[in-house]
């Protein structure tokens, strides 16, 4: 229903003649099942967010861990934010202040992919990243 209401205040705003900004899609990186480490494929994704916060100047990185639900609720909690913690920690090593980025962590409470309890999903395994003014 929420994505149902954005989509109406959209359209009014179009039809007033108001300008809608478009917020783009988040980076993503992946995650293995259980681990917290950035995986290989996944570094371009880091040097691509350094790029964009570089490129708007004033705007923060917000970084929001998710997970599957193969583990118990507060395993996943602390696991998407764990793995936030690290990208956080990598984009600092590209010269990303720490004050410049955000965490949330928010478990299995957002997946990408909807599944029974249980399931292993790696889409569901990730730390979004998006720019913030």
């Amino acid at each position: 229903m929420p994505i149902f209401k954005g989509l109406l205040a959209a359209l009014a705003a179009m039809s007033s003649g108001v300008a809608v900004a478009q917020q783009p899609a988040p980076l993503m990186l992946f995650f293995d099942w259980g681990k917290p480490d950035i995986r290989s494929d996944d570094l371009a994704v880091l040097d691509q967010a350094v790029a964009a916060w570089r490129a708007s100047p004033g705007s923060r990185l917000m970084l929001s861990g998710h997970t599957d639900r193969s583990g118990s609720t507060a395993i996943n909690l602390r696991a998407s934010r764990q793995r936030a913690e690290m990208v956080r920690g990598e984009l600092e090593k590209r010269g990303v202040p720490a004050d410049a980025i955000r965490i949330a962590a928010y478990g299995e409470e957002r997946p990408l992919v909807p599944t029974e309890d249980g399931v292993r999903e790696v889409q569901n395994r990730r730390v979004e990243i998006q720019v913030v003014p």
